[in-house]
């Protein structure tokens, strides 16, 4: 299936950065501003769920919807682990 090749390129190429610098000038060329500040803000969600904040207080801090909030939880809960793999990686 020719979305799986895409996305197998794009996987190699993020795993091909070696800085953050790297990673911040490829998404910059990948993606639009507001692009980058809603995955950005996915990850904070992420995060924030992790620590067990109620969907009223992360929709208060990141202006997210409660719709958005509730999409990533399911994620974090029944998704692909994408989220916790990041989250637990950047915790270290």
């Amino acid at each position: 299936m020719k979305l799986d090749a895409e996305l197998k390129t794009l996987s190699s190429a993020i795993l091909a950065l070696e800085t953050e610098e790297e990673c911040e000038k490829f998404l910059q060329d990948l993606m639009t501003a507001r692009e980058i500040a809603s995955m950005a803000q996915r990850i904070t969600v992420a995060k924030l769920l992790r620590a067990k904040k109620t969907f009223t207080q992360i929709e208060e801090e990141t202006g997210m919807s409660s719709t958005t909030i509730a999409r990533i939880n399911r994620c974090l809960q029944y998704g692909a682990d994408g989220y916790t793999l990041v989250l637990d990686k950047m915790n270290k």
